[in-house]
């Protein structure tokens, strides 16, 4: 954001956490309500309403459920400071939620017409799930979510060193999805796949990176060893270096069922890779015609487009990847969100 014109600050409802500590050194405060996880603390919201009245804020911008709830009452408590509501969730089925996730989402459907004077979803897919779900829609604005071009970018260094630390040849075909483990992110399907890829392709590997892949997590290692072809996988776990993993990849791929927008996929157009996702709105949306989409938890058709990828010329696939970044580029990169939401945060402020 532009400093000479904006100053920030930022609440945690739960603790400062390794991203807090990343935001304190860039300069911007950061306070922590140490709520538990878990159903909104009623008191929280009253130290939550003090420390606004101590800041004077001119506008507040909230992030997911439980900080619109809290922050939205805090607001008003505090003297009516106009608030931006963030919503950056797709998938609301009881099965993948957590019950409080769920009525939390519902309450605030509820108040929509009353607490925010603004709420930013991060994709027109999710604009549409919560107008059905009766969140009030000429509120809603969408400002997609970006992605850093200075960062992810096509990366000819990183494929040959990713390689080198996987101990696999440079000319291996690499198939990757960066993604936490998470029942909604279908890496079974992935694997499923991956089985039946490598019986016509056995010397393409591939690769799981995220919070939670790893050898120590019993259950995708059995999907794995399943499979017959563990040889073939790399299970990196939480790395602070997606944009080199991204690089690498000769294809990434998303096989969730629920996504709000699906950064990964946005990450890989930008870093030059063919993606391959999910037929769900939000992730299709953003590939705009410049990749490959299959039906959800269809393991064959997902093997069909990693093989249709790697038999295409390098050409044809180029031209669609250079198309793919140039759609990023012009509407999807970090400068063009920061200045959306700095409009947002100005016309808040001058209508307040």
């Amino acid at each position: 954001m532009n400093n000479a014109s904006f100053m920030s600050e930022v609440i945690s409802l739960t603790d400062i956490g390794s991203i807090g500590e990343e935001i304190q050194a860039l300069g911007v405060p950061v306070r922590a309500l140490g709520m538990s996880r878990g159903w909104p603390n009623p008191l929280a919201v009253l130290t939550l309403a003090n420390w606004l009245r101590q800041s004077k804020p001119d506008v507040i911008q909230t992030w997911m459920y439980h900080a619109d709830l809290l922050g939205g009452i805090a607001a008003k408590l505090a003297g009516g400071v106009p608030v931006a509501w963030g919503i950056h969730h797709f998938n609301l089925d009881n099965q993948y939620n957590k019950r409080s996730t769920i009525w939390t989402a519902k309450i605030c459907a509820r108040l929509s017409c009353w607490l925010p004077e603004k709420i930013v979803c991060c994709s027109e897919a999710t604009r549409q799930v919560h107008v059905d779900l009766g969140y009030v829609s000429n509120k809603i604005v969408v400002i997609p979510n970006s992605i850093d071009l200075s960062v992810f970018k096509p990366d000819a260094m990183a494929r040959k060193s990713i390689r080198k630390e996987l101990g696999i040849s440079q000319s291996t075909p690499l198939i990757g999805m960066v993604a936490r483990f998470d029942p909604q992110k279908d890496h079974r399907n992935f694997v499923d796949a991956a089985k039946i890829l490598h019986d016509d392709y056995p010397d393409v590997h591939f690769l799981f990176c995220g919070s939670g892949v790893t050898w120590d997590n019993e259950r995708l290692v059995n999907w794995i060893d399943s499979t017959g072809i563990r040889h073939c996988f790399h299970l990196l776990g939480l790395r602070h270096d997606v944009e080199r993993i991204t690089a690498a990849l000769d294809v990434a791929t998303l096989s969730s069922y629920g996504e709000s927008f699906s950064l990964i996929i946005g990450e890989a157009m930008a870093s030059g890779i063919p993606c391959v996702t999910s037929d769900i709105p939000a992730p299709v949306e953003l590939l705009g015609g410049y990749g490959w989409v299959v039906p959800i938890h269809d393991s064959h058709a997902l093997c069909s487009a990693w093989e249709e990828i790697l038999c295409s010329s390098r050409d044809v696939v180029q031209k669609r990847q250079d198309a793919a970044r140039e759609r990023i580029k012009n509407e999807f990169s970090l400068e063009l969100m920061v200045k959306r939401y700095q409009h947002l945060f100005v016309d808040l402020y001058e209508s307040s």
